[in-house]
């Protein structure tokens, strides 16, 4: 976007009012003067002379079983829960600006789990998962599963209600020995050790901020 849209939206000046901030040689994009109509995304870095920004801080973390939803680093908070017995990713921040886009039931977000069972996957399970199921009068939005083997399956869904691929399992007559999330979106859990963090950034973060920041 323009570098005068985007101080608009961060509440820092009117447009034309930051024209004139750029006019007045306030304005800078990662440390160089910006020149009016300048483009810029979420990841550089603008400073305005008497006005700091502040710096939004993502990372994946792989929170471990057993542990409630929190976060191991002050100042950040957890996007989204993982129950007590699950495992697996979250994304932790201190951008509260991307909080309803990615917890508000209008907007799609993928999710991708891989779930153990403790009995054998029935011969029924997937086309029945993928249709929606009940649980409690609510009928679950369509989801994609691919079975892995007799008692393992791969779940990708768009939504999060509490307990939702437990409730449905269940549902379904299938009991849940383990449930690990591997993805959101374009983030992926990939070799993080379990309790470890790592920071999102360069084109990773952009294209997760670029698909949760300008949906409609």
């Amino acid at each position: 976007m323009r570098i005068n849209k985007y101080l608009a939206d961060k509440k820092i000046s009117t447009r034309r009012g930051a024209d004139e901030l750029i006019k007045e040689k306030k304005v800078f994009i990662n440390g160089k003067l910006a020149v009016l109509g300048t483009q810029v995304s979420e990841t550089d870095k603008i400073e305005v002379k008497g006005v700091k920004q502040k710096e939004y801080l993502y990372y994946a973390y792989n929170k471990p079983i057993g542990i409630e939803t929190s976060s191991p680093r002050e100042g950040l908070f957890p996007l989204g829960r993982l129950d007590k017995a699950s495992h697996g990713l979250m994304i932790l921040t201190n951008d509260g600006r991307i909080t309803d886009q990615l917890l508000n039931p209008k907007y799609f977000h993928e999710k991708e789990y891989v779930v153990k069972t403790l009995n054998k996957l029935r011969s029924s399970f997937k086309q029945k998962m993928e249709a929606g199921v009940n649980i409690e009068g609510y009928l679950t939005k369509k989801c994609k599963v691919k079975i892995i083997d007799d008692f393992t399956f791969r779940i990708v869904l768009t939504e999060g209600k509490k307990h939702q691929i437990r409730r449905m399992c269940s549902n379904l007559f299938q009991e849940v020995a383990d449930l690990k999330r591997e993805r959101i979106m374009n983030i992926k859990l990939g070799n993080l050790k379990p309790g470890s963090i790592r920071e999102i950034k360069g084109e990773e973060l952009t294209t997760f901020l670029d698909q949760v920041l300008h949906q409609s």
